[in-house]
């Protein structure tokens, strides 16, 4: 099955005052939960590790990467499809107890966040041995 690929536009944060100047862009996500926690991956490409925030306050997962726009300061592009910008994105958390806040960690690599919530060993699944009378 061939699937074509197709270009798709940023959206960009609207509703709220940012303190540093730039265009905030909300970064594509994938996220997957199971037995051993979620994970989400985002695209943030320009961002140093240095300035990413991950922050799991209550039930609100915020996370935000800020790109250094004096990279960008001077040049005249010929041609552009990808706009240069900070990102921000904040999900919901449901019943985030259920996860270990001391071993939630993030990893940036080439451009892709990567954020690991592990269930906490009380939330993990488990198997209840049965007895015979």
């Amino acid at each position: 099955m061939t699937q074509e690929l197709e270009r798709k536009d940023k959206q960009e944060v609207e509703g709220q005052e940012q303190i540093s100047p730039g265009r905030y862009f909300v970064p594509a996500v994938d996220i997957w939960e199971d037995e051993d926690g979620l994970l989400l991956r985002l695209d943030m490409p320009g961002v140093d590790p240095e300035h990413v925030a991950v922050e799991l306050n209550d039930d609100a997962l915020s996370l935000e990467g800020q790109v250094t726009l004096a990279d960008y300061e001077g040049l005249s592009p010929a041609y552009t499809e990808y706009n240069v910008g900070h990102f921000q994105r904040r999900f919901t958390v449901p019943n985030s107890g259920r996860f270990d806040r001391d071993q939630v960690h993030a990893r940036l690599t080439n451009g892709v966040l990567e954020v690991t919530l592990p269930r906490s060993e009380a939330a993990k699944p488990r198997r209840i041995a049965v007895a015979s009378a």
